[in-house]
């Protein structure tokens, strides 16, 4: 079974590439009886079934690298291994790390091996290497992260209960990957396998290192955003587009890292980007314009998730700040996607950022009203104002202003103190009800639009005399 039948007992019958397949493991991780069974053993497992997996996977695609390097046989001519092999790049000497060699050296130093056959003593040296690998994984998981998570515990930041968790995956992966290349580099192995073996770590290494930075990376964005949101700064809704943005770049700095590790140039593809870019720019300009839009609003912050807004002709309630188009929920509760580009050139104006609200209404009074009843009704107005505890007193005009067509023009401006809109509506209501009791009190009324029509001539005249009569 090569490297899978060194984890896992092999049955007949059974796939090693079939997940569902596999018996059941034991936990190795923790204490005996510890975690044993459950949802956390089985996410566990199949995180260690995912590292076996990808190690496989690993030196399956290695080996075919390597069988472009096999020798041709004897008796071939240069035009049949030109017909035979596809064309590669100039052949890469794979060797592993000085220190890995360095280390190994010292361990079949230290224990005497010095054949060139695979003794007793090779087969024994492998075995303690594989183990001592998961033991020194299990050291690390169960005692030296266990005290680095408490001392996190007790820190006033939130940064190091985050980035521990977060980092204890990919240490344990490194550590199987190393443990596992030290323990085959131990045995004497056909060429062919030690350039397979070779090619693997070539790939499962960086791709370790990478995982860890990212996590870490995904850590310190996620911190970043509870403060964001804490602080209540607008910078926390793109946070999500920029961790995103963030792994996207290692994901590509891990992809360069491999293959020019297997002796790819990678100049050429990344001075392709150049005119590669060039053609995406102007097929996404649209798309790119929208982006740089976000960035505007990020830096610019007029608003933010939660506020209610009026954007050109849009009015709504901002729910989503996305890298394409920002999403308002209207008062109609429909939901309206305007695209960055024309957020950042409209006006827009922030209505959860006003200190009041402000009211602005006309009283028409009727025309039977005198001068001493429609003075005192005003100071009526002024002192409802005045004494309600929902009105910014800093401004307040009540004033006769104009003779209507058929009212007298009493105008009323105020602010509540809240602009909560639903707030605001009930203090208005409250005041407008006090004002109509003081109106009636006065023995005044509302006017409403009326029209007095005045009829001579004999026929009026005859009417006048049959309603005296």
């Amino acid at each position: 079974m090569g490297c899978a039948g060194l984890i896992f007992h092999k049955q007949p019958g059974v796939s090693p590439f079939n997940t569902e397949q596999w018996p059941p493991l034991q936990n190795i991780d923790s204490p005996a009886g510890h975690f044993s069974d459950g949802p956390f053993m089985f996410f566990h497992m199949q995180k260690i079934r995912l590292i076996a997996l990808t190690f496989i996977a690993a030196l399956g695609l290695a080996s075919l690298q390597a069988a472009e390097t096999v020798p041709a046989p004897a008796g071939s001519t240069n035009a049949q291994v030109t017909q035979s092999v596809p064309a590669a790049p100039a052949a890469v000497q794979v060797t592993s790390p000085d220190l890995i060699e360095h280390l190994v050296d010292l361990v079949l130093e230290r224990f005497g091996v010095n054949t060139g056959g695979n003794t007793l003593t090779h087969w024994a040296l492998f075995a303690g290497l594989m183990i001592g690998a998961w033991v020194l994984r299990t050291i690390i998981t169960t005692a030296i992260f266990k005290v680095l998570k408490h001392f996190a515990s007790k820190t006033e930041t939130t940064l190091d209960d985050k980035l521990f968790p977060a980092l204890e995956g990919p240490t344990k992966g490194l550590i199987f990957v190393v443990g596992t290349l030290m323990a085959f580099k131990v045995l004497k192995l056909p060429e062919s396998m030690d350039v397979t073996i070779g090619y693997a770590y070539k790939v499962a290494f960086p791709a370790v290192i990478f995982w860890g930075i990212i996590r870490a990376m995904d850590a310190v964005v996620e911190h970043l955003g509870e403060v964001a949101k804490e602080k209540g700064m607008g910078i926390a809704a793109f946070l999500p587009l920029i961790k995103k943005t963030v792994i996207g770049v290692f994901i590509i700095l891990a992809a360069l890292t491999i293959i020019q590790s297997f002796g790819y140039d990678v100049k050429t593809f990344v001075a392709g980007l150049g005119i590669g870019g060039l053609a995406f720019a102007l097929a996404a300009q649209d798309t790119i314009a929208n982006l740089f839009g976000s960035f505007v609003v990020a830096i610019d912050q007029p608003f933010k998730v939660g506020e209610t807004v009026r954007i050109g002709a849009n009015e709504g309630t901002v729910e989503d700040i996305g890298m394409r188009s920002t999403k308002l929920r209207t008062p109609n509760r429909t939901l309206i996607a305007i695209p960055n580009r024309t957020v950042a050139n409209e006006a827009i104006v922030n209505l959860s950022r006003m200190p009041q609200r402000r009211v602005d209404q006309m009283l028409g009074v009727s025309y039977d009203a005198n001068e001493e009843k429609l003075t005192a009704f005003i100071e009526d107005v002024r002192g409802i104002l005045a004494s309600d505890p929902d009105v910014h007193q800093q401004t307040i005009v009540v004033n006769f202003v104009n003779y209507g067509s058929s009212s007298l023009d009493v105008q009323v401006v105020y602010f509540t103190s809240n602009p909560d809109w639903a707030k605001h509506l009930v203090t208005r209501e409250r005041i407008n009800l006090r004002i109509m009791r003081a109106l009636n009190a006065r023995g005044l009324s509302f006017a409403f639009p009326t029209q007095t029509v005045q009829l001579d001539g004999p026929v009026a005249r005859a009417l006048a005399t049959a309603k005296q009569a």
